[in-house]
């Protein structure tokens, strides 16, 4: 009797060890990313460093819908990948963001002319230049084809026409719109709270407003850039990038009106097909999207000699432009001129875009 009782307890115990390790396998965490895909885009993103001799460079590719990442890639200037997921740095893609802000004030309309003259403008005492104006600048512009041609001077009349008299409301907005989300995502362990340079620091100065509509005075990560860009193609619901399978979380469900969202996808689009955007337009698939550069080191601002001054390039978007299945941002870090976010990002993007089409 006694061997009897021994037995059957050993085998209720070792029916519990079963239970127990199959709910520690259920339980394990699963990657949303796509292996396969990240050894692509790494070698893409690592080809066009080679390339140009860059200084650093991040790839990544989500789900519009859920916002899983499905490649996350970082490439130092070894061309080896890194783990530094997320450099906090000013941006070259704020013009889209500064855009939204001023049609959600009302005071800007999608159908507004813009006189950006011959590519310089006096801005509160400093000569602010578009991308052209060795060639006498763009002229008059709507304020989609300020986004083609990724004016510094569009912008800056945009955000001053909607907020100059009142610049904290500037950033009240972005903070509206969830500019700078999220401050964490469980893998990504340098990931830092996005900043902003406000009227409320004591290093506030009136220029600062304008400059900050272009992407200066900030630190943000790319990946927040993209949960931003990944909320245009998602029709205005922003959703918490994830990097292991679980439940989507929402951070803003609305960050700015359908109607001012929609008129921003239209420009995304057109950028891609007319203006400074061209390098990411594939054959395979239509694509929306945003290009930008910008410098990064500022203590040799008033040299000509741009050798050794750093910027970054960057291109942000998604496809297809109807219902959106995928969104991209490519970021990298060069040393001196040339430099250009739509034939260097841009290229890296299509290429991207073109590869997960082809699988």
């Amino acid at each position: 009797m006694k061997m009897k009782l021994v037995y059957m307890l050993l085998v209720a115990m070792t029916v519990l060890s079963c239970q127990n390790r199959k709910q520690t396998v259920a339980q394990k965490e699963v990657s949303t990313v796509d292996t396969v895909l990240q050894a692509k885009v790494a070698e893409i993103l690592k080809d066009k460093m080679k390339e140009i001799g860059a200084l650093y460079g991040q790839a990544i590719v989500m789900e519009v819908q859920t916002s899983e990442v499905k490649a996350i890639v970082a490439i130092d200037s070894t061309f080896q990948q890194t783990a530094d997921l997320a450099p906090s740095q000013e941006t070259g893609l704020m013009h889209c963001v500064s855009l939204l802000a001023a049609l959600e004030s009302d005071k800007v309309k999608y159908t507004d002319t813009l006189d950006t003259k011959i590519g310089q403008r006096l801005y509160k005492g400093n000569i602010v230049k578009d991308a052209n104006w060795q060639r006498g600048g763009w002229g008059k512009l709507t304020v989609a084809q300020g986004i083609m041609s990724n004016s510094n001077i569009s912008t800056i009349i945009e955000v001053e026409k909607a907020y100059g008299k009142a610049p904290k409301e500037f950033y009240r907005q972005l903070r509206k719109m969830s500019y700078g989300e999220p401050s964490q995502i469980r893998g990504i362990d340098n990931l830092e709270q996005a900043m902003f340079l406000s009227p409320d620091s004591t290093q506030w100065e009136r220029d600062i407003l304008g400059y900050s509509a272009t992407g200066c005075y900030q630190r943000i990560a790319p990946i927040q850039i993209l949960a931003f860009y990944n909320a245009i193609a998602n029709n205005g619901r922003m959703i918490k990038p994830i990097l292991y399978k679980g439940e989507i979380e929402t951070i803003n469900p609305q960050i700015a009106s359908k109607s001012n969202i929609d008129s921003l996808r239209q420009a995304l689009a057109s950028n891609v097909i007319y203006g400074l955007g061209r390098a990411a337009k594939s054959e395979k698939v239509s694509v929306a999207g945003i290009q930008g550069t910008c410098q990064i080191s500022v203590e040799d601002d008033t040299t000509e000699d741009k050798s050794n001054t750093e910027y970054v390039a960057e291109f942000c978007g998604y496809f297809p432009t109807v219902n959106p299945q995928y969104s991209i941002i490519v970021s990298i870090n060069k040393k001196g001129l040339p430099v250009s976010g739509g034939l260097m990002a841009g290229d890296v993007f299509r290429k991207v875009c073109d590869c997960i089409i082809g699988e």
